[in-house]
């Protein structure tokens, strides 16, 4: 099996969240071989960097020189080089061995604000090491810093790129994140402007981005790929590792290197749990909680944000007889209408992943009491004209509705219907085997 090798040239974090710990998680997730020189010690946590010791510059070359001359380099990406000297020596190691696909990470300031690079290391790093880079990552301050202007716009951000890449850089990546509005960041590969922009996440817990971006584009071109194949796939990656971030520590927690592989598992794991509700709902004799419109059971992943990421049964759940029957197992992106119930549950509780619904009837609703589950409902001749509208909003708008004046989530909520519109219950719950449970409840009292 071939494996692209990818080598990292920085500091370590012994908080674990930037630096050579940040890189080696990213180049391991996204499939590739990892390799370290480390050029400092940094005694570091989430609430910012006590302290800094320079590996000295001798061994830094005996690191570099012991994983070159053996194993090899396909792509290698720097990130803090404090001092002039340890600047130097990683650029003659860089062209000694040949390494092309370079990506420089500008790493001047920690996130607490600590400064992680003396200021005559900052000339060095645009005469001799900007110019071997294959692409430079740097940031709204370190742009700022490397170009001597001040960046606030989209054009400020352009003409900056185009500054930094005169300087020898054969591509500039400058990521936008300190600007406000959604996260936009702006590829230059000498010809073309590339943006790239996703929703920004409201998180404090944004600590080492930058290293985890620069090892994630330095792990695409050590696959093969092309620069904007690199910096796309890294961007999907780095956003996906913010949004699922981790709340650890006092301070400016880690990004989450390991989401999309847990994401992955996650599917596996929702698809195996609803299904296997769905077969113990069928095992009963529950057809009687089928509504005329049929029913479905939804299963979202964690951090679900759309449709796609919430499971359900492709062409519903139908009544054949007493029973409840299915055609398909579960799929993702199987239902709309349920999904955007669990998606709007999910809004105020994350833990509230699973929903179905069922036949409405002032029975069930009494049942409901009897059983001492809590529900609400709300009446659709409240819906805005607007609303009523959008297909597919309505359930949406109800399901927001009650929960925006309450403080829990209830185990169920029903409309009365309306004209065209079938009244109906959503029986909630965090996983689908709790929400069968609830069906059965009622069911068995019918």
């Amino acid at each position: 099996m071939t494996v692209a090798r990818v080598l990292t040239i920085a500091g370590s974090d012994s908080g674990g969240g930037a630096g050579i710990q940040a890189d080696l998680k990213t180049i391991t997730a996204l499939g590739g071989f990892g390799m370290s020189v480390i050029t400092a010690l940094t005694a570091q946590n989430t609430l910012g960097v006590h302290g800094i010791h320079e590996v000295p510059t001798d061994f830094i070359e005996k690191q570099f020189d012991a994983v070159a001359t053996d194993i090899g380099v396909d792509a290698a990406k720097t990130g803090m080089l404090s001092s002039s000297e340890i600047m130097l020596v990683v650029a003659e190691k860089i062209k000694q061995y040949g390494i092309e696909k370079l990506v420089v990470d500008p790493v001047m300031v920690a996130k607490g604000g600590a400064m992680l690079i003396r200021q005559e290391a900052k000339q060095t790093l645009i005469d001799r090491l900007l110019p071997l880079a294959f692409v430079i990552t740097p940031n709204i301050p370190e742009a700022e810093e490397l170009t001597g202007m001040k960046i606030a716009t989209v054009d400020d951000m352009q003409e900056a790129a185009v500054s930094i890449y005169r300087m020898g850089a054969k591509n500039v990546f400058l990521k936008g994140g300190h600007m406000s509005g959604d996260a936009f960041d702006l590829l230059y590969d000498g010809t073309n402007f590339h943006q790239f922009v996703s929703e920004r996440v409201d998180t404090k817990n944004t600590h080492g981005t930058g290293c985890t971006t620069s090892a994630a584009i330095a792990t695409g071109l050590a696959q093969g790929m092309n620069v904007y194949e690199a910096v796309s796939r890294a961007k999907e990656y780095i956003t996906e590792a913010i949004r699922s971030s981790l709340t650890i520590g006092g301070g400016h927690g880690p990004t989450n290197h390991m989401a999309g592989i847990f994401r992955e598992c996650e599917r596996y794991r929702c698809i195996m749990d609803l299904k296997a509700a769905v077969e113990l709902l069928k095992s009963k004799k529950c057809g009687n909680i089928i509504p005329e419109i049929q029913s479905n059971l939804a299963y979202a992943l964690p951090y679900a944000r759309g449709v796609d990421d919430v499971a359900a049964v492709p062409g519903r759940i139908i009544r054949v007889g007493e029973k409840a029957e299915t055609l398909h197992d579960p799929e993702f992106g199987a239902s709309s209408h349920v999904a955007g119930i669990v998606l709007t549950v999910m809004r105020y509780d994350e833990s509230f992943r699973s929903a179905m619904d069922i036949r409405f009837s002032e029975e069930i609703v009494r049942v409901c009491g009897e059983l001492g589950y809590d529900v609400d409902s709300f009446s659709r001749s409240d819906e805005p004209a607007e609303i009523k509208e959008k297909e597919g909003s309505s359930l949406e708008w109800g399901t927001n509705s009650v929960l925006s004046r309450r403080d829990t989530i209830p185990d169920a909520i029903f409309d009365c219907g309306d004209v065209g519109k079938e009244p109906v219950v959503r029986v909630l719950g965090r996983t689908p085997a709790q929400v069968v449970e609830k069906v059965f409840s009622i069911s068995k009292r019918l």
